[in-house]
């Protein structure tokens, strides 16, 4: 009867454990959703709307696009330090919080902004989400590790992934619409349910983290972090690895979207409509590649889909370059070349967060963060140097990108042979 009780006793506390973190990935899932789609309808609703305020006739669409663009990604530039010493010092729960508070002011002076048709205290706005969302990402991210364990990085990286992708596809769209149908009160309405939504997913996020570090090396120097972080991440397999991965996949996937919008209308001579459905069939391809990882690795890393993304992704963008395919062809093209994105993302995000680095995998995931747009800002330079010199060809762009694929194919090949065979349960035990 003692046996009969204590079984039944540890069979309802694993159950209760599964049901616990299967609640935990529901909300950490569906905060970073939320939080990518706030930032992403407040960016689009601007860019839709904002060209039709009075505004300086010097100010175009494109520079608008530009300038707005920049708010969001500069403050990963020199607050990503900030953040990652924020997910080492405090509770990642209590930040990621915290900073979602901090999102309802900043939605309320976006409403502001739209109600006097203010550029200026838009893109004030703007950079305001951009500050927000970088200092909480670090801390995010971590709770991957602190939910699932080492076993659970693939399917929680990969499914976290997919859910920022569908967030940055349903924000694009719904301000879309909003633009062509425009209500000031239904977008204020909007900023502010998607604020609350977010909020309330991070609320019900009940995890058990390591012990915040009572002392700490505050350097919020960027380039002095970023030297600090390189350093400290040679000391465990493969950090640099997965963050020059990651950051690579940012750098191919800014210079495939910006690429698209030429490609759609000068190419295949298409309508801005049909070019922003190329766009959601390109962020649909990376979600289901990365939730297709993420649940494929089966509690592994699987790195051997490092080099079968890549090589498909090459394939895909001869496919384009060589046949230039009409529409309906173009875009299946493109709905595979992302998918192949997503398989190569996945296992180097997941190779970043494998490491036990404990409290420090927020400095790590910070470091991450700025690389990533430090690449992102290399694909922009990379893309206006190579359409000034082939006359906004696109197809030479698509070329460009593939070359690149190709020579970090051969780098992984070259430096990380291994990958090639074994799939990751332990990165010591390589």
């Amino acid at each position: 009867m003692l046996l009969l009780k204590h079984f039944l006793y540890f069979r309802n506390s694993k159950v209760q454990s599964m049901q616990s973190k299967k609640r935990n990935w529901i909300f950490l899932f569906s905060s970073n959703y939320w939080g990518i789609l706030n930032d992403n309808f407040l960016k689009h609703c601007i860019i839709f709307t904002g060209v039709t305020w009075m505004m300086p006739t010097y100010i175009t669409q494109s520079m608008l696009i530009s300038l707005i663009s920049a708010a969001l990604i500069i403050p990963y530039l020199f607050f990503s330090p900030l953040g990652g010493q924020l997910a080492v010092l405090y509770s990642k729960q209590r930040v990621f919080l915290w900073c979602k508070v901090a999102e309802f002011p900043i939605m309320i002076l976006a409403g502001i902004a739209f109600y006097f048709q203010s550029l200026v205290l838009s893109l004030l706005a703007v950079l305001l989400m951009g500050i927000q969302s970088c200092l909480y990402s670090p801390s995010k991210y971590g709770l991957i590790r602190d939910i699932g364990g080492e076993q659970g990085l693939s399917f929680g990286s990969g499914v976290f992934e997919t859910m920022a992708f569908l967030g940055i596809l349903s924000g694009t769209v719904i301000a879309s619409l909003i633009a062509d149908h425009y209500s000031f009160y239904l977008t204020v309405v909007l900023f502010m349910g998607f604020a609350v939504l977010g909020y309330v997913s991070v609320c019900n996020i009940r995890v058990k983290e390591l012990e915040v570090e009572k002392l700490s090396n505050f350097n919020i120097n960027p380039i002095s972090f970023v030297k600090a972080s390189y350093l400290y991440a040679k000391k465990y397999p493969y950090i640099n690895c997965g963050v020059l991965g990651v950051s690579i996949f940012w750098l191919l996937g800014g210079l495939i979207q910006m690429n698209l919008v030429i490609h759609c209308k000068e190419t295949l001579q298409t309508s801005n409509t049909v070019a922003g459905i190329m766009m959601a069939v390109a962020a649909v391809g990376i979600a289901l590649g990365c939730s297709f990882a993420g649940r494929f690795s089966n509690n592994t890393v699987n790195t051997r889909m490092i080099f079968i993304g890549l090589l498909g992704m090459i394939v895909f963008l001869l496919g384009i370059v060589i046949f230039n395919p009409p529409v309906i062809i173009c875009a299946i093209f493109v709905f595979l070349l992302a998918f192949m994105g997503g398989l190569f993302e996945v296992p180097c995000l997941a190779l970043v967060q494998q490491a036990n680095t404990g409290r420090k995998l927020g400095d790590i995931l910070a470091y991450m963060n700025l690389i990533i747009f430090t690449f992102i800002l290399a694909g922009s330079l990379i893309f206006s140097v190579t359409t000034h010199f082939s006359n906004e060809n696109s197809l030479v762009v698509f070329g460009v990108v593939a070359g690149m694929c190709l020579i970090t194919l051969i780098y992984f090949i070259v430096k990380y042979p291994q990958f090639l065979k074994l799939k990751i349960e332990n990165s010591y035990e390589l």
